[in-house]
């Protein structure tokens, strides 16, 4: 530490300096999205620094000073807006896409001004439950370890509760019911050590540093979006710089080593960016888990410039990860593993697609996406029957090999009829192509008298079946302080061949400047998860799929929200919201069991045929948000949400969802000081502070485990335990350091998580070694660090 402690005074001596930056992109009209000439674009604090848009929209600002600072946007007949806490260095130039809004009414004493552009959703058409995050954020939050998913676990409705995944629960839902789009193209789980059907992991396989500004939305969302219940994560690419090339080399615990390229291509004002990943978190210690976990991902976006056909961007990502537990080397505190087995795991996740952007006429445009997308998981795992005796027999428990593969196709067409009407339509076809092998021997029988369970196939599908989702929506400024969004969203899947037709709705009033009432509606579908519905049973010697022809979980959402602003760079929000969710898989005889409570773990239930749609379940809730945005060197943001939620299996009994925490609490800040002698370096300290109710889980039932072998839940009492409470407190350190004369910049951070070492728990569950019941912790204290250097 005191060598660290030296090299980096030694730095801020080098680095004493007065430079600038410099913020350049492009302005486009949110309705048309077409560029807008003309604007003004001012540095806020010195008004003799601006520029113009050229016709293009383009704009470069030169002369910006290091450090957080703010600009402002105005044209005549928009309403003025602001970009506030750009993070301007001498190793990277700032690139933004800053959308304006048409003034409702053009007379020269109305004035409206929409305040922070990060205050409002990227997509015009989400109104409610919609939280617009950056990339910049993904990296300053404390405990977030460069993960996008435990980024939204800080906004209001999110609860992760689990330092070993990242799943999204959203309002009580489970994370199956979360839709995941890249540059509007809808794509498999985007984790290392994903499994089929789940939509978290362990570690992220999205790189921030080539993220856009995205939208996270958690109910009601427009029409444009379907097949999903419980939230939509809609990220962007950004784009290259289009005038420079610029590299960056960083290593982080969890991210791992990372080198990053982007530049020019072409004479048409294309670009490129690029990166790639090794992670090395096993290395470290740092995994969770005595195994050591071997994962690393590529991103890319390239756009080819401006063309008489329209303009082409091609991006992608592909990633790979494997891990082998080797009882021998498992500790028995392993919450992955187990001493009596073998397990070696690995998966990959990839995804490209071409989009294509076509002007038509000035306010019109269409866009046309043809992507492809795969991902694939095995797990072989060995057990050693009569374990650590002289009978000991090792024999293959599970063998598991799942591919989806899909081909989308997906086309938009937006058009700004006039200031007060705009229209989107389009379609979405995607094809999928599932080929899904499980064989286990997992509770079952000695049909074959060896002495052992047999090895039994329950999945062996290849197939495919095509999901059809065509919509059309509107948005409709009936009056200065009135608008209404609504749209119409249908959805065929061929399996059972059900075709569905859904509403949305919003409204948002402003009462005044500083307030604004919003009311929204959506009615959902979403086939359930491919691993229940494509089980099979053995009826009269042959095997059977007998859930294809379940129906699509059907929800509907209500939302009403309030937000206020408080004063300048101060926020406030509230909603209620209500969801009713009825066609859930549950069990034809009567039980406790319904889908709503799969999709939190690496797998899920592989004895649950013969389904039915009678399954109902509702979650309700209260969500309220206090944010200070980044101004005057720090920020601040308290979340909290009280909920509800239950389900019904088909015994009808109302139980509580696993996902019932009941409460979340988020509160995180972050303070910079600006230092060295010319005030041009930062030290900065950011700090989060987490707590939630526990998860409820189904006790083991320790006398039919111990008769079987295995664990044996107590169904009769489904969910009808609680976890203690989860608690967790990050603290995080961090110096950014500019180059003096050269386009360079450092940074380095050390995020010390848990520092409390609060040992929340992971699970409760039956020990086959020692005929117990067992509690496994979380990961306690554990230290996260970074470095990154951009030139």
């Amino acid at each position: 530490m005191k060598k660290i402690f030296l090299i980096i005074l030694s730095l801020l001596g080098l680095t004493s300096f007065a430079q600038t930056g410099v913020v350049k992109g492009k302005i486009i009209d949110k309705q048309s999205e077409k560029p807008i000439s003309g604007a003004v674009i001012t540095l806020i604090g010195n008004d003799e620094n601006q520029t113009t848009s050229d016709e293009e929209g383009n704009f470069k600002l030169f002369g910006i000073p290091l450090g957080r600072q703010s600009i402002s946007i105005s044209l005549t007949g928009y309403e003025s807006t602001s970009v506030s806490d750009l993070d301007i260095t001498t190793g990277k130039e700032n690139l933004l896409t800053i959308p304006m809004m048409e003034q409702f009414n053009t007379l020269d004493e109305i004035v409206v001004t929409s305040g922070s552009n990060k205050a409002r959703a990227i997509n015009k058409m989400a109104i409610v439950s919609t939280k617009q995050f950056s990339p910049e954020e993904v990296t300053r939050f404390s405990g977030g370890r460069s993960d996008v998913a435990r980024l939204v676990s800080n906004f209001a409705g999110v609860s992760t509760g689990d330092d070993s995944r990242n799943d999204i629960v959203v309002r009580g839902n489970s994370p199956s019911g979360m839709l995941w789009r890249i540059e509007g193209m809808p794509v498999p789980n985007p984790n290392h050590f994903a499994t089929l059907g789940t939509t978290g992991g362990p570690v992220s396989a999205l790189n921030p540093n080539l993220l856009a500004n995205s939208d996270f939305m958690t109910s009601a969302f427009p029409a444009e979006y379907g097949n999903a219940i419980a939230g939509v994560f809609d990220l962007g690419f950004r784009k290259g710089n289009p005038d420079e090339y610029e590299y960056m080399i960083s290593a982080g615990a969890y991210p791992g080593l990372e080198f990053m390229a982007e530049g020019p291509l072409g004479k048409k004002g294309g670009s490129f960016v690029a990166a790639a990943r090794y992670g090395f978190v096993g290395i470290l210690g740092l995994a969770g888990t005595t195994a050591q976990p071997n994962y690393s991902d590529i991103s890319f976006n390239v756009a080819f410039g401006k063309s008489k056909l329209g303009n082409f961007s091609l991006f992608g990502i592909y990633g790979t990860s494997k891990i082998d537990f080797l009882g021998e080397n498992i500790n028995k505190e392993d919450p992955f593993a187990a001493q009596d087995e073998d397990g070696f795991v690995t998966s990959s996740f990839g995804s490209i697609g071409l989009k294509h952007n076509l002007d038509i006429g000035s306010n019109s445009s269409l866009k046309t996406i043809i992507g492809f997308a795969n991902s694939g998981n095995t797990y072989k795992n060995d057990r050693y029957y009569n374990y650590d005796t002289p009978s000991e027999n090792k024999l293959r428990f599970s063998d598991i090999d799942n591919s989806e593969s899909r081909i989308t196709f997906s086309t938009l067409f937006n058009s700004k009829l006039n200031k007060k009407i705009t229209i989107r339509a389009g379609l979405l076809f995607e094809n999928y192509t599932l080929n899904a092998d499980l064989a286990t021997r997992d509770r079952q029988q000695d049909n074959d008298g060896d002495g052992y369970p047999d090895l039994v196939q329950l999945i062996r599908n290849d197939g495919n079946f095509n999901i059809v989702q065509p919509f059309a929506q509107g948005q409709f400024r009936l009056m200065e302080k009135l608008t209404f969004n609504g749209g119409i969203h249908a959805q065929y899947f061929s399996i059972n061949e059900q075709f569905v037709f859904e509403t949305r709705s919003a409204l948002s009033y402003a009462v005044n400047p500083k307030n604004t009432i919003s009311l929204g509606y959506g009615l959902h579908h979403q086939s359930v998860p491919v691993p229940i519905l494509f089980l099979s049973e053995n009826i009269n010697g042959d095997r059977v799929q007998t859930n294809k022809n379940l129906d699509l979980v059907k929800s509907d959402h209500y939302v009403l929200g309030y937000d206020v602003k408080l004063a300048n760079k101060w926020r406030g929000k509230v909603e209620l919201y209500y969801q009713q969710i009825d066609k859930a898989a549950v069990e034809s005889s009567p039980s406790s069991y319904s889908s709503l409570t799969e999709g939190a773990d690496f797998g899920y239930s592989i004895d649950k045929t013969s389904l039915i749609s009678n399954g109902k379940g509702h979650n309700q809730g209260v969500e309220f948000t206090l944010e200070k945005f980044f101004s005057q060197g720090f920020y601040g943001l308290f979340t909290t949400s009280v909920f509800e939620s239950k389900y019904k299996g088909s015994d009808g009994i109302e139980r509580n969802s696993p996902f019932n925490n009941g409460y979340v609490i988020n509160l995180l800040g972050g303070k910079e000081f600006k230092i060295g002698k010319d005030q041009n370096n930062v030290f900065s300290i950011d700090t989060k502070f987490t707590t939630a109710g526990g998860r409820y889980y189904t006790p083991v039932d320790l006398a039919a485990s111990n008769l079987a072998g295995y664990e044996i839940r107590d169904d009769a009492n489904a969910f009808s335990r609680q976890y203690d409470p989860y608690l967790r407190w990050d603290v995080k350190f961090g110096i950014k350091l500019n180059s003096k004369n050269k386009k360079r910049f450092h940074q380095f951070y050390i995020d010390f998580q848990n520092v409390t070492n609060n040992t929340n728990v992971f699970t409760k569950q039956y020990n086959r070694l020692t005929n117990t019941v067992n509690q496994k912790d979380q990961i306690g204290f554990s230290p996260d660090f970074g470095y990154k250097f951009q030139f």
